[in-house]
C-alpha cells in the first residue's frame, strides 16, 4: 500500500514538473513574440548574426552588442543569418560622436559582386553636424537615395550622447525611417526586394588613428514580419517623398501635382528646337529610356535640342541622367525661342558633363562649366557625381526668382534671378549678347543634342 501511495505522488509530482516546464517554455515563447515581434538578439549572444566586411570588433555584454573601430579595415557587418523582405524593424543604438555608422536592410552579398561586398539599403547614423541620420543610403551601390536637406525637423531627431530609437519599415516598394518617433525618410524603390539585416562599424580613416577603439553599441532589436499594413505608423505630417522607379508616380506626387515629362514610351509632349515636330534622327527611345544619340561632339548637327510643347514659370524639375565617358549635354530651362540662333537653343542651362574627359570643364570661369553649373555662369560646389554608366539625378527648383540645382540630394548653386549679382555675372558671360538674358518669366524645358551620347529617364515637373 505504501509503494502503491508512493509511486501515485511520483507521478502527480512529474506531472507538475512537466507542466510547469511547458508554461516556462511557453512563457519564454510569448516573450520572444510578443504582439506579432521577434526577437533579432537574444542579449546573451550573437546567434543567429554572421560577420562580412572587415575585422571590427562585435561584443556582446549585458544585453548590448557593441561595435569597435580596429586599424586598416574596410566597413564591416553584423549581418542576420536570415534574410527578410517586407517587415518593421525598431532597435536602439548609442554612438561615439566621432563615427559614422548604419543599419544595413535588405542588403546582399555575392560572389559575383565585387567579391562578395555587402551592399543594399542603409539607414543612416550620422552624428556629424551634417545630421543626415535617418537618411537612405544605398551602400556600394548607388550612393544617397534619401538625404534629410529637404526635411529639416528630421535633422533634429536624432540625440547625441544618448539612446536613439530607431525604425524601419520595408513593406513593398515603400520604405520609411523614423528616429524617436520622428520621420526621417520616404522613398518608393524597387531594386532590392529582400535581404539580410547588418549592423556596421564604420571603417577608419588612417589619417585620423584616434578613432580607432570607438564603439557604437545597438540593443532591444526586434523585427515584426507579419499583420504590418495594421501596424504601420501614422505620422500626423507627410514628409518628401522620393521615388525612385523610372518613368513613374506615385499617389503622393500626384497629390503634389507632379507630372511626367516623359513617359518612358514615346515623346509625346516633345518637339525639336525651332521646330514643329520631333526630330526624325538623333534621338532614340527604347527600354524606358530617352536617348541622345552620338553625332562626334558637334552641336545640334543631328537631331538637334528638343523643347518640350508646353512653358513653365515657377517650377521643380526632376530627372535622371547618365552619361558616356567625354560626353556633354545640358538641361535648359526658360528657353523662348525668340532668339532664332544657330546652334543650341538658348536658356538657362543645368550643364551635364564629364568633368575628367571633355575640354570644356577647364574653359569658362572657375569651374563654372563643369557638371550640375549653371553653364558658363555660376560654378556647382559639393557635388558628388555618380560613376561614368551610373545614373545621377538632376533637380532644379525656380520659385519667385530664387534658383536651385541639385545633384544626387545635394545642393550645388543657388541665385536670384534678375538680381544686379546675376546680371553681372551675366556680361561678363557668353550670354551678354542677349538682353535680359535668363529672365524670361516662363519658357520651355530643353534637353541639349551636344553630339554625345546621353541618357535620361524619369523627367518630371510641377509648378507653384
Amino acid at each position: 500500500m505504501e509503494i502503491f501511495f508512493a509511486f501515485n505522488l511520483l507521478k502527480k509530482v512529474s506531472r507538475e514538473v512537466l507542466l510547469a516546464i511547458i508554461l516556462v517554455s511557453l512563457a519564454g515563447s510569448l516573450n520572444a513574440q510578443e504582439n506579432g515581434w521577434v526577437k533579432l538578439f537574444n542579449g546573451k549572444d550573437l546567434s543567429g548574426w554572421i560577420q562580412r566586411g572587415g575585422t571590427a570588433k562585435y561584443t556582446v555584454e549585458n544585453g548590448i552588442i557593441t561595435g569597435t573601430t580596429v586599424p586598416d579595415s574596410p566597413n564591416s557587418f553584423l549581418c542576420t543569418e536570415k534574410n527578410y523582405g517586407d517587415f518593421i524593424l525598431e532597435l536602439e543604438l548609442f554612438v561615439d560622436t566621432s563615427m559614422n555608422s548604419g543599419i544595413q536592410f535588405r542588403s546582399l552579398s555575392l560572389p559575383e559582386y565585387q567579391n562578395g561586398r555587402v551592399h543594399g539599403y542603409q539607414m543612416e547614423v550620422d552624428p556629424a553636424k551634417r545630421a543626415w541620420s535617418g537618411g537612405i543610403y544605398d551602400e556600394g551601390r548607388r550612393g544617397w537615395l534619401y538625404t534629410l536637406e529637404s526635411n529639416p525637423e528630421g535633422k533634429k531627431a536624432f540625440k547625441n550622447n544618448q539612446w536613439n530609437k530607431y525604425r524601419i519599415e520595408a513593406i513593398g516598394n515603400s520604405i520609411k525611417t523614423w528616429i524617436n518617433g520622428i520621420p526621417t525618410a520616404n522613398i518608393i524603390d524597387n531594386v532590392t526586394p529582400s535581404g539580410f539585416i547588418a549592423l556596421q562599424v564604420h571603417s577608419v580613416d588612417a589619417a585620423k588613428p584616434w578613432k580607432v577603439g570607438t564603439q557604437v553599441k545597438w540593443k532591444n532589436i526586434r523585427i515584426m514580419t507579419s499583420n504590418l499594413e495594421a501596424n504601420r505608423k501614422k505620422d500626423k505630417t507627410q514628409i518628401v517623398q522620393i521615388n525612385h522607379i523610372p518613368n513613374t508616380l506615385t499617389s503622393f506626387e500626384n497629390e503634389q501635382g507632379w507630372k511626367l515629362l516623359f513617359d518612358g514610351v514615346s515623346t509625346k509632349g516633345w518637339r525639336g528646337a525651332y521646330k514643329e515636330k520631333f526630330p526624325e534622327n538623333g534621338w532614340e527611345v527604347k527600354d524606358g529610356v530617352l536617348s541622345v544619340l552620338s553625332a562626334e561632339g558637334k552641336e545640334s548637327t543631328n537631331g538637334g535640342d528638343i523643347v518640350t510643347v508646353d512653358e513653365y514659370g515657377d517650377f521643380e524639375l526632376s530627372f535622371e541622367f547618365k552619361i558616356t565617358e567625354g560626353a556633354n549635354s545640358g538641361v535648359k530651362y526658360y528657353v523662348t525661342e525668340k532668339e532664332n540662333n544657330q546652334g543650341s537653343a538658348i536658356g538657362l542651362e543645368y550643364q551635364i558633363l564629364d568633368d575628367v574627359r571633355h575640354p570644356d570643364a577647364k574653359l569658362g570661369r572657375d569651374g563654372n562649366r563643369t557638371l550640375s553649373s549653371l553653364y558658363d555662369l555660376i560654378p556647382a560646389a559639393n557635388k558628388r557625381p555618380n560613376p561614368i554608366g551610373q545614373w545621377n539625378t538632376g533637380r532644379v527648383v525656380s520659385k519667385n526668382n530664387h534658383v536651385e540645382h541639385w545633384l544626387n540630394g545635394f545642393k550645388v548653386l543657388e541665385y536670384e534671378r534678375g538680381s544686379k549679382e546675376f546680371r553681372d555675372i551675366v556680361a561678363n558671360s557668353k550670354y551678354k549678347v542677349w538682353p535680359n538674358f535668363g529672365e524670361a518669366p516662363k519658357g520651355r524645358i530643353l534637353l541639349q543634342d551636344h553630339g554625345d551620347m546621353v541618357f535620361f529617364r524619369s523627367i518630371k515637373i510641377r509648378t507653384f
